[in-house]
């Protein structure tokens, strides 16, 4: 029967149903107008920035908090961080890391001893002045005891560098203590102005790795293994498309002497750094006295690096994949990659219906497939198509009494709204692990076939300048005369930075795009979050 899906969707798409299903959703279960409205989202192409508030909102990712700049990750949300967790802590473990923990309060004075450190961090660190409170002499509440105020201030961690290099001190007395390969799972506070979900809060949650070494081409080998690592995560689980390049001078971390990072394109034309790794060299060894014996008994500092991602992954999921009905996630890291919505109408067919429902989701289980079944007798079928739609489920199955008498369930794809009939005899569990993996390279084909297409050379300003304002902005290869003054001007008029300088990057003779004067090499350029 031929019919068109109209309940949550704005944009009716024509399928195939079922007449079990037809009779069930649209008979018996028709959405109200409460139902519909609260499953409808801003289109992309009215506000972006709407757009990807609503998803957070009503994918139930997170919500504002009570504390300024700060969110509360709800439990949908944070399991799709943990998925992120377990994927990646494999691959560090798999390169020889450890994780341990360090303090999340850091003496001021260890922020003092790296000064290009410090100045990079000191607008964002929240400090604590006090170890107390008292009641309020003068009425209700609390007050700070004045009397309570700490020797030194702390601040709260911005990131790990200065805490973690102190206590390496005493880990690392010889070359046989190297390398030291320590990762860590944690909370950062940076007091951000301009705050939004995932991609920007006063708060987050990251893992930041930090190393040790005996030479500075161990080191500068770590950093880039840490980035392929970044690269293939976020390309084979993520699927989303980067590139690898160094950050310039003026982009490089505060205190490293290079800044190797992964660049995305999301769906607005607008870059994103999903990752970075960093060659600290010497300095952090040098700033706390961090010394090793070498083979020949000699002393010498130690090599450094550190790389790190954080739950602005989350928000470049969204962004990179979602469209105007919710989330897209890759099948990959998705909590629940399949949703069986079983339909009935009879005590009879519920109890026939759900015992296959649950005997093909053991099934599935059994093959490493993450699986829901949805026997909420509180929801329509409908709400809930609209729901796990909402929440980027990449295979929704559907079955109603029909269907299981003719040993079929209704799939339908999240990626691109296609629905068929799949057998529930021989090779079902095999037939849904290939839609699964067959999802999750369209999404990944999808997000190359963007960036491919808003991707541009420039070879004058005002050239750059058209593409950046124009109707599809993206990522801009252009010549750059390698000074930060340039590199600064063409921010301060565009708002586009210097996103990275390509690895492998070819040469190219050429004058800059500001300035006019020679330049051996494009550099990418985007308006970025």
């Amino acid at each position: 029967m031929f019919c068109k899906y109209t309940g949550f969707s704005e944009i009716s798409t024509p399928f195939f149903v079922s007449k079990s299903i037809y009779t069930h959703f649209f008979c018996t279960f028709v959405p109200s107008k409460q139902e519909i409205m609260a499953n409808t989202i801003t289109k992309r192409s009215e506000n972006y920035s709407e757009w990807y508030n609503d998803i957070v909102a009503k994918a139930e990712l997170a919500e504002n908090s009570d504390v300024r700049g700060c969110m509360v990750i709800r439990p949908y949300g944070y399991s799709i961080w943990e998925r992120m967790q377990r994927i990646l802590d494999d691959k560090f473990k798999e390169t020889g890391h450890v994780n341990a923990y360090f303090p999340l309060f850091i003496p001021k004075s260890f922020l003092s001893k790296e000064a290009e450190h410090v100045e990079g961090f000191a607008k964002e660190c929240a400090v604590v002045t006090h170890y107390r409170l008292k009641a309020n002499p003068e009425g209700k509440g609390l007050i700070v005891d004045p009397d309570a105020k700490l020797e030194e201030e702390l601040v709260i961690r911005p990131t790990s560098e200065t805490i973690i290099w102190n206590t390496y001190r005493n880990w690392i007395q010889s070359y046989r203590d190297l390398p030291l390969l320590i990762n860590q799972w944690a909370n950062v506070v940076r007091w951000e102005l301009r705050t939004r979900m995932f991609l920007r809060t006063a708060e987050f949650l990251w893992q930041e790795g930090h190393t040790a070494h005996s030479s500075a081409e161990e080191a500068v080998a770590e950093t880039k293994q840490m980035l392929d690592v970044y690269t293939e995560f976020a390309e084979k689980t993520l699927a989303i498309p980067v590139i690898k390049g160094v950050k310039t001078p003026n982009e490089r971390f505060a205190g490293a002497l290079d800044t190797y990072c992964i660049e995305a394109m999301m769906q607005d034309g607008k870059a994103l750094q999903a990752g970075t790794s960093h060659f600290l060299g010497q300095n952090f060894a040098k700033a706390f006295d961090v010394k090793f014996a070498n083979k020949e008994n000699q002393m010498e500092y130690v090599w450094a690096t550190s790389w790190g991602v954080s739950t602005r992954l989350i928000g470049a999921l969204i962004m990179a994949h979602s469209d105007d009905d919710g989330l897209r996630l890759p099948p990959v890291l998705a909590p629940v990659q399949v949703v069986f919505v079983p339909i009935y109408k009879t005590e009879e067919e519920k109890k026939a219906v759900l015992d296959k429902c649950y005997e093909l989701a053991d099934q599935l289980k059994k093959a490493g497939i993450r699986i829901k079944v949805d026997a909420d007798e509180t929801k329509r079928s409908g709400w809930k198509f609209a729901e796990w739609e909402m929440k980027g489920v990449p295979v929704r199955l559907a079955m109603g009494p029909r269907d299981l008498a003719n040993q079929q369930i209704e799939s339908a794809r999240r990626d691109t709204k296609e629905k068929s009939s799949v057998s529930t005899g021989e090779g079902f569990v095999e037939n849904i692990s290939q839609l699964l993996s067959d999802i999750q390279q369209n999404l990944f084909n999808q997000a190359k076939a963007l960036r491919e297409s808003r991707t541009y050379k420039a070879d004058t300003m005002e050239e750059f300048k058209q593409i950046l304002e124009g109707e599809n902005p993206g990522f801009i290869y252009a010549h750059w005369d390698g000074t930060t003054e340039t590199e600064l001007k063409i921010k301060e008029e565009t708002a586009a930075t210097i996103r990275c300088i390509p690895i492998g990057n070819p040469l190219e003779e050429g004058v800059c795009i500001y300035s006019g004067k020679p330049s051996t090499q494009r550099v990418v350029f985007a308006k970025a979050y």
